[in-house]
């Protein structure tokens, strides 16, 4: 039998309560921002859908295209709910941010440019789609990849977030980018350059690092990382992340490190490869039979 539901003792909250006011006095509220508030984690959720709504209309199955009058109509409706949801959600982050900012201007600017800019997103997550067909096998479409890969829902929420850490928007980019963490294992910083056709293929476990740049035609496998070593709070806006230049593939478990390091184009990084130093072009780099890192030359055609 389950348990008869009973009231908290009133003196038992009494005593938690006060111990968690003389905390917040003691160690301070994380909402540092006292006036502002910043956007919950289900208005960011709201924001991506808007988004991938405009991006890839009826593919979330929100929107009956069969039943909409016309796409233009269809489409100006999404804009409008977008621009007013996101608008709100600017403010909230800038005034928590700098509280004597024009958070009002300057979100008309950031909304501006962001909004100008799905277009060409469009466009660079089209080609992200196609390297993913291209280089996956058991693919069948590009229908099934927007609706179901992990890697392209990474790549996509990745994309978005870029753009508004560009305008300095805070918070907002990182809050996305850890949604999407949630959802599919793949951990990337909002704040890393990726070029066109980028190709994630399954991806649990990728760690993509904020200072890290990576090129065009670049595929990646589970539990890649490209991180930084441990190093102090001063080298923040240093570039403590690898970069990996044009036509790379790097193979499961596989571990790049180091702002130093660069991947030369048409190279190939196999599994469980630990790497601190720079290859360069057309080379491979796999672990042997005996467990040594074997690096040589790849024939180029």
């Amino acid at each position: 039998m389950c348990p008869k539901n009973e009231d908290l003792p009133q003196p038992l909250i009494t005593t938690i309560s006060s111990k968690m006011l003389s905390s917040y006095d003691k160690l301070g509220l994380i909402n540092t921002g006292q006036s502002s508030q910043f956007p919950s984690i289900q208005t960011i959720q709201t924001i991506l859908v808007q988004l991938k709504e405009i991006l890839f209309p009826g593919f979330l199955g929100i929107t009956s295209l069969t039943d909409t009058p016309t796409m233009t109509s269809l489409i100006q409706s999404h804009i409008h709910d977008l621009h007013n949801t996101l608008k709100t959600a600017i403010i909230n982050c800038l005034k928590w941010d700098q509280p004597n900012i024009d958070a009002i201007g300057k979100s008309s600017t950031v909304l501006d440019t962001f909004l100008s800019a799905l277009p060409e997103l469009r466009e660079r997550l089209i080609k992200d789609a196609t390297a993913i067909l291209k280089g996956d096998p058991a693919a069948t479409s590009l229908v099934e990849i927007v609706l179901s890969y992990p890697g392209f829902q990474a790549i996509m929420v990745h994309r978005i977030a870029h753009i508004l850490y560009n305008l300095k928007v805070p918070l907002m980019p990182r809050m996305m980018t850890e949604i999407v963490h949630s959802d599919t294992g793949i951990d990337i910083h909002p704040g890393a350059i990726i070029g066109e056709s980028f190709c994630i293929d399954h991806g649990t476990g990728i760690v993509i690092g904020e200072t890290a740049i990576i090129g065009h035609h670049v595929k990646l496998y589970q539990g890649v990382t490209l991180g930084a070593f441990s190093v102090n709070k001063l080298k923040t806006n240093q570039k403590r992340h690898p970069t990996l230049k044009n036509h790379i593939t790097v193979y499961a478990r596989s571990t790049i490190l180091g702002g130093d390091t660069i991947i030369g184009d048409h190279c190939i990084i196999g599994g469980n490869v630990w790497l601190v130093d720079s290859m360069p072009d057309n080379t491979t780099i796999y672990v042997s039979m005996s467990d040594r890192q074997v690096i040589k030359p790849r024939k180029t055609i």
